[in-house]
């Protein structure tokens, strides 16, 4: 008990000059203090809440910086709190700190916040590409986080707090803030309307799909390509015609290139005509999607075209597309020429695992394939290994846990925590029996 005591009174007994600075008429030494707490720790969280209430907004943003520096569970009413501030810049530092949490590391690297500058009144922000990072499934966001930030979404004071309220949504999968990231999607702001794309993408509702259709003729070429994207990852079925007139009559090859991925996604018979159209195209790129789609038309008709162009393609992102499509018909065979076999090898690529890791990712959703991808994890490369644990992570089952919680200890640490990551994020997914 003695020892509690001192605990709560020491913080108080080494800093007496920052307790009176606090309440010093000059704000400078005010946001110097507000700076100086973080270095109390969850003690000074009070302290920092009060200091959120402060009429000078430079404290205002000492106190948030503080607050996201010490990043306790207990710093997230305070950031909650500040999101309603009345200056953009403490807004966006809030919603930061709120994702920071849950993603440590996120305030530099996936934020805005490292890149705020104060141009008179003024705040400038650099957006640069929404970073792909999405928190894992077994990663719980308390509902008034999510709540906070899409109604920042919303009603930011500014475009750029709104828009990085909607890349933090995104990042937490705050599925309940849809509507918000709806709303968003209607303003006029470029920047925001992608923003709210990108996070709706990253949440994965196929009830999205409606919610953006109408932007599919958007004349902001990034916006209008977000959106194809984004409907075909949706699937949605009913953007079939908007999509199949964007790529008899392109604005740019860009959305012409997306909208082909995207019809790709989604398996529809209908699609064969155009589909077969660009198998021979000189752009790599449609060939690839035109093999992609036609494996996901699942029909055994196609294996001899897919077998074909497999034996004769020169081109990497073609060829991946065409393994894909062999092992969607049936082409289970993990030997050393094999199509599973070539997509599994090229995870050890820099390059391109990517691709691969995305094809492998929805392949892993069939039992036959997964078993197969459960023997990588004993035999494969450190690369494989780390790969397919992520796959796994993503469509494994409860198949999966077993093969995965013999990898936790793998001597390589790395391999080791990607499979203790794996394990939790199937079981979150894996409804309890």
């Amino acid at each position: 008990m003695v020892r509690l005591l001192l605990a709560s009174v020491i913080p108080l007994c080494l800093f007496p000059a920052l307790a009176q600075d606090i309440q010093s008429p000059n704000p400078k030494q005010r946001a110097k203090a507000a700076k100086d707490l973080a270095k109390q720790g969850s003690a000074a969280i009070p302290r920092l809440e009060a200091l959120l209430s402060d009429p000078v907004v430079e404290v205002r943003i000492e106190a948030v910086k503080s607050l996201v520096e010490i990043g306790t569970v207990r710093s997230l009413n305070p950031l909650i709190r500040a999101t309603q501030d009345n200056d953009a810049e403490v807004q966006i530092r809030a919603a930061d700190g709120l994702v920071n949490f849950y993603w440590p590391g996120y305030v530099q690297s996936g934020g805005i916040s490292s890149s705020l500058r104060r141009v008179g009144g003024a705040i400038r922000a650099r957006f640069g590409d929404a970073p792909e990072v999405v928190i894992d499934p077994f990663i719980e966001v308390r509902p008034e986080v999510i709540a906070a930030l899409g109604k920042l979404v919303r009603g930011g004071v500014s475009m750029d707090s709104r828009a990085n309220a909607a890349r933090a949504v995104g990042v937490l999968r705050g599925r309940a803030a849809l509507p918000d990231l709806y709303q968003g999607l209607r303003s006029k702001d470029d920047l925001l309307i992608y923003e709210c794309l990108i996070a709706i993408q990253k949440i994965r509702d196929p009830s999205s799909g409606p919610h953006i259709q109408f932007l599919l003729r958007d004349l902001n070429e990034r916006v209008q390509v977000a959106a194809i994207e984004t409907t075909g990852l949706l699937r949605n079925r009913e953007a079939l015609k908007d999509l199949y007139s964007i790529v008899e009559n392109p604005r740019t090859s860009r959305a012409r290139k997306a909208a082909l991925d995207a019809i790709a996604q989604i398996p529809d018979e209908g699609n064969r005509p155009l589909l077969t159209r660009f198998l021979q195209d000189r752009d790599d790129g449609l060939r690839a999607a035109a093999y992609e789609g036609l494996g996901r038309l699942n029909n055994p008709s196609d294996m001899a075209a897919l077998e074909a162009g497999f034996a004769a393609e020169k081109k990497m992102n073609v060829r991946l597309a065409q393994a894909f499509g062999l092992v969607k018909l049936g082409k289970r065979e993990f030997s050393e020429f094999s199509p599973l076999r070539y997509l599994v090898n090229t995870l050890n690529s820099r390059s391109w695992r990517g691709v691969a890791s995305g094809y492998l990712v929805e392949l892993a959703r069939e039992a036959s394939v997964r078993e197969v991808l459960h023997s990588v994890l004993s035999s494969g490369s450190k690369d494989e290994k780390i790969e397919v644990c992520r796959i796994l992570a993503q469509s494994g089952g409860a198949d999966s846990v077993a093969p995965l919680e013999g990898l936790t200890k793998d001597p390589d640490a790395q391999v080791a925590q990607e499979a203790l990551r794996a394990v939790r994020s199937v079981r979150a997914r894996i409804p309890k029996s």
